[in-house]
């Protein structure tokens, strides 16, 4: 790895003149010292993500850039992570731990499908969640939304904030964007919502946090989860909405 290529380096490196008659004691030229700011900082998904439930189902939304300190590392991550095929999370934090805690979460789910013979309900989903980032909150970063459908209660949001609280709410945002915007969707839910109402609410509200957040950007992921399965939407470039940037 990386570290490994500089460990070698710095074996390799001559030792370093600090004066013009004497060298210093086994003082050795340290390249990481020199190297770019953020290949020492946690890469984090920065971030912006959105989930809100009707009826029939949930929306839930995400941008896709990742950072890593002030750089962008991908532009394209995809942050709605699949856990069953009715039930999916959205991830803000550091990548590494909320990718971590999401591989655990569905490994489990997937075994408590087969016990129970049946999928597993998306409150199930959301306690495997809120167990881990609250047993583990002094190492993890990690702000969950678990949003998704099951044949006993429909659609559902749980949003598990970092800390390991477990809220079961209409709507939920997370994530550094999600500052910007409260205004936003305090003025515009309301309830009996339609899909089509939920999804533009959705883009909309990712648009305007991905315009002010200097951490969230990209593309729009929404998906729509149903009973039927999930509908996957993409906005990029034109197709995301712009608002007064002055």
């Amino acid at each position: 790895g990386i570290t490994d290529f500089y460990n070698e380096l710095k074996m390799a490196a001559p030792t370093v003149v600090t004066s013009r008659n004497e060298y210093s004691e086994s003082t050795l030229y340290d390249p990481l010292s020199l190297s770019a700011d953020w290949l020492k900082q946690e890469v984090s998904t920065g971030t912006s993500i959105f989930a809100v439930a009707y009826e029939g189902g949930v929306v839930i939304g995400a941008d896709s850039r990742t950072t890593s300190g002030p750089y962008i590392v991908n532009r394209v991550t995809d942050k709605l992570t699949k856990l069953t095929d009715h039930i999916f999370c959205c991830r803000s934090g550091s990548a590494a731990d909320t990718q971590a805690i999401a591989d655990v979460a569905a490994y489990r789910l997937s075994l408590d499908s087969v016990q129970q013979e049946e999928e597993p309900t998306v409150y199930a989903a959301a306690h495997i969640f809120k167990e881990m980032c609250y047993q583990y909150r002094d190492d993890l970063s990690a702000g969950i939304i678990v949003a998704g459908w099951d044949k006993k209660n429909g659609g559902q949001v749980y949003a598990i904030p970092i800390g390991g609280m477990l809220v079961k709410q209409k709507f939920a945002i997370g994530g550094s964007g999600s500052t910007y915007i409260y205004g936003y969707v305090d003025h515009n839910y309301h309830d009996n919502m339609t899909k089509e109402e939920c999804i533009k609410f959705t883009r909309d509200g990712l648009a305007l946090a991905m315009a002010r957040d200097g951490s969230s950007g990209g593309v729009i992921r929404l998906a729509v989860i149903t009973g039927e399965g999930v509908e996957r939407i993409l906005f990029q470039g034109d197709d995301v909405p712009r608002f007064f940037e002055g």
